[in-house]
């Protein structure tokens, strides 16, 4: 097509999530066609996201500070912790605009299929956090799949021994659906509608 360059450009992009080999064909030729506009901008800002942006060792959020900008935050409900299973759950939510506490992300759930344990996820870096005191309320805002689920439950039996209330969110949420995809409105209702664990 264009040499060995423009073929891994392309090889890259496909790779990129809802992006397939032919939207990165199309991507790959826009920003050939304009490099210095869009091209060159584009890969500044990966360099310097790539050097700078790393998870926050309070709540596994990506930020270029540590702790993250939400954490550092001192207009945020600290007694209130949002525990979400990635990073895209946690920036929808913030998007929503509906959560105004600190969050805790779990790097995943809990899945005998994919042999996801317990030991697998920040659980630990969790209970140490309510360990702390501050904490009042914990917000399981997994997806209504079995493994979030899963996931969910097991939290709520490892966090009621600490005395904080625990809730999970509401309606809103389908079955087998997952938080990063979910519009702003459908996410609001399902945290108004959280309901105890």
């Amino acid at each position: 097509m264009g040499g060995p360059e423009i073929d891994h450009l392309i090889t890259l992009l496909a790779k990129l999530p809802g992006m397939g080999p032919r939207s990165a064909r199309r991507a790959a030729l826009r920003m050939l066609q304009q490099p210095e506009q869009r091209m060159l901008p584009l890969a500044q800002a990966l360099a310097a996201a790539a050097a700078a942006v790393r998870p926050c060792a309070d709540c596994g959020n990506l930020d270029s500070r540590d702790p993250c900008s939400i954490c550092a935050d001192p207009r945020r409900d600290r007694s209130i912790i949002c525990v979400v299973e990635g990073v895209g759950d946690l920036w929808a939510l913030e998007r929503a605009g509906v959560h105004h506490g600190l969050y805790h992300v779990l790097g995943g759930t809990l899945s005998a299929l994919s042999g996801t344990r317990p030991e697998d996820l920040t659980i630990t870096a969790l209970l140490s956090r309510i360990e702390e005191g501050e904490t009042r309320e914990v917000i399981l805002a997994l997806g209504a799949t079995v493994d979030g689920a899963t996931t969910a439950h097991f939290l709520a039996d490892q966090l009621r021994p600490t005395g904080v209330t625990v809730t999970r969110v509401g309606q809103g949420v389908p079955i087998g659906g997952a938080l990063d995809v979910l519009d702003d409105g459908t996410l609001a209702a399902a945290l108004r509608g959280r309901r105890s664990a």
